[in-house]
């Protein structure tokens, strides 16, 4: 593609941008690269942007090529504690879209107090692996309709993927699910990762809750963790989902960072 921009200026150094292809820009100065960027779209759809620069000026002026070139929203992750980031993103038109918390969560009932945890009794928890494909897609496609109609997918991890209908659920060997009277009602989705497993969504139908279905799932799948000698898992919260935060934080959850998804609409 190569197409270039030319940024002189009389107080800032000049810096060429050129966009080398359909994803990736570069910025050069005095013929030496001073920074790169790049364009993701994630399988959700969003389009994230990431910028490696030397200096302020090459960040600032990568980031305007960016978005210049591409339709909108677009959308980057920084570290809240990186500041420096934060405003430069800012000064490129985004603001902050959603607050995310990362948490470690130990897995040993005696930390957590679940051990004493039980479903209702006319609920049963089946573990990961003996979910059913059409049962799971089922209560998939409730939840995300339950989603879009209260905080919308905005408010979702950029992994909770908004399939068509059909494919929502792609391996349902790494769900736990809750059932009652032949259906399922809450699902745990927990991604394998080695030593340190990742907890990606727990969510219960909407007419299914406060009745402590999402502990008990919760239970079952830490538990399950611990027996197999798995001392903690990692989980990331939206912070403006009080229930998410307030059941995590009362299993002894610790707060292990917080990023910031911003957006330029």
């Amino acid at each position: 593609m190569n197409r270039t921009y030319s940024t002189p200026g009389t107080a800032d150094p000049a810096v060429a941008i050129t966009r080398v292809s359909e994803d990736q820009w570069h910025a050069v100065q005095d013929g030496r690269e001073v920074g790169r960027s790049d364009a993701l779209s994630r399988p959700d759809g969003r389009l994230f942007l990431s910028i490696d620069a030397w200096h302020g000026v090459a960040f600032d002026r990568l980031a305007a090529a960016m978005v210049a070139d591409l339709p909108t929203p677009l959308h980057t992750l920084v570290d809240e504690s990186d500041l420096d980031s934060t405003s430069r993103w800012q000064r490129a038109g985004f603001t902050i879209g959603r607050r995310e918390r990362e948490y470690l969560v130990p897995t040993d009932p005696a930390a957590t107090g679940l051990g004493s945890a039980r479903p209702p009794s006319d609920v049963t928890i089946l573990p990961a692996g003996e979910a059913q494909q059409g049962p799971l897609q089922a209560l998939d496609l409730v939840i995300r309709d339950e989603v879009e109609a209260t905080v919308g997918w905005q408010r979702m991890p950029a992994e909770v993927l908004p399939r068509p209908a059909g494919v929502t659920v792609v391996d349902p060997a790494k769900y736990a699910v809750a059932a009652r009277a032949g259906r399922y009602v809450g699902l745990v989705r927990l991604a394998p990762v080695p030593r340190q497993p990742r907890i990606g969504l727990i969510a219960v139908r909407a007419d299914e809750h406060r009745r402590g279905i999402a502990r008990a799932m919760l239970a079952s799948v830490l538990g399950a963790l611990h027996r197999s000698g798995v001392a903690t898992a990692r989980a990331e919260v939206d912070v403006s989902n009080e229930a998410a935060v307030a059941l995590f934080e009362g299993v002894g959850a610790e707060r292990a960072g917080c990023s910031l998804e911003l957006v330029c609409r």
